[in-house]
Parts: structure tokens; sequence; C-alpha cells
């Protein structure tokens, strides 16, 4: 079983100058917004997420006990919310102490696994940072997850895009713990201010 505080292989400098690119160019443009689709209403359940993933096969409980796992749902061709967040994820994480961050294991969980190959999530993530994890799994799996997680996502056929489709979907973040509790939902900002305090809080617990 993977360690989540283990590290793994650098990124491409392709993947990485593409995705700082589209940063710079969101951020130079106003284009951060809110594309995907909303979250479920009510309280989502959690619960394990047992998937394999850049870092051998995962779950939940491989996490210590004083660990949290960041997990976002998205995918590797996502045009801005999925970068935001995984850019979030990393500038919450250069915020915390060395203590506080090596208890934190950010996770993106990728709704697209028709394209989205380890290989390219590892790529993906790597870019984000080294303790970063991508994961998925067969569609029953990840709509059996999504549900437990109150997340909304289905494809959009997209006929004038080199893409063939896009994926719309939820894109909050969720603070999890070993045994899969939601201890908090953080909306989708693309700020770190609210990924930091929620972290902050549940860390000194």
């Amino acid at each position: 079983m993977p360690n989540p505080r283990s590290t793994s292989k650098s990124t491409p400098l392709w993947l990485g100058a593409a995705l700082i690119a589209l940063l710079l160019m969101a951020s130079a443009v106003g284009l951060y917004r809110y594309t995907s689709a909303p979250d479920t209403q009510g309280e989502p359940m959690g619960g394990p997420i047992e998937l394999s993933s850049t870092h051998g096969d995962f779950s939940l409980t491989q996490l210590e006990e004083d660990q949290l796992a960041v997990v976002s749902f998205g995918y590797t061709y996502c045009p801005d919310v999925c970068p935001m967040n995984q850019a979030v994820k990393k500038q919450a994480l250069a915020q915390l102490t060395p203590e506080q961050r090596a208890r934190v294991v950010p996770l993106l969980i990728s709704v697209d696994p028709e394209r989205d190959t380890l290989e390219r999530l590892r790529e993906y993530t790597g870019f984000f940072g080294e303790r970063f994890i991508g994961a998925t799994g067969s569609q029953a799996e990840l709509e059996e997850l999504a549900e437990r997680y109150g997340v909304i996502w289905r494809r959009v056929e997209a006929k004038d895009s080199a893409m063939e489709y896009t994926i719309d979907h939820s894109a909050s973040l969720y603070l999890v713990n070993r045994t899969g509790d939601i201890v908090q939902r953080v909306l989708y900002s693309p700020t770190s201010s609210a990924l930091v305090s929620a972290l902050n809080t549940h860390l000194a617990r």
C-alpha cells in the first residue's frame, strides 16, 4: 500500500507550462468562474474511498489517525475549475506549518475514466506537488462514490470543440478523515482562504 506522505516522479515541462499559462490567462481576463454543476442538496454521507491511484491502490484507511484528505472530484481536461481547485490546495499547503502539511493528503478523483489514465493523472497531479494523488475507478464505482459524497457530474458532448466532450461537475472540496467522515465541505473558491481556515480548525483538534 502507498504511504500518503510519500513522493512521486517529477512532471513533464510541457504540462507545467500549459497549466501555468492557463492560470495566468484566467487571472488576467477574470475567467475564474463557477462553471460546474452544483452540489446536491442536504448533507453528503461520505464513507470509504478505495480506488486505483497514482500512488498504488488508495484507501482512506491508509491515512494516519491525525491526517485529513482534501478530496476534490474532476478531470484533467477540465479547462478552469479543476486546475484552480488543485492550485488552491497547493496554496493552502504552502500556508501551513511543516507539521500540519504532513497531515494533509491532497486527492483528486477523476470522473473521466475514459480519458484519465493513471499515467495522465500522475503527470497532471505531479505539477501541483509530489504528494498530490490522482485516483479513478470504473463508471459504477465513481457513480456510487459520487452519490455518497453528494457530487453531481454529467458528460456534455462538445460538437464544436477539439475535445469530444466535457464534464460538468460539482466543485466543492471535502475534508475527510480515515474513516470516511466528512469533517467539513469547503465550497469552490479561486482563493485559498476558506480551505486554510478549515484546515487550521480541524488540524488543531
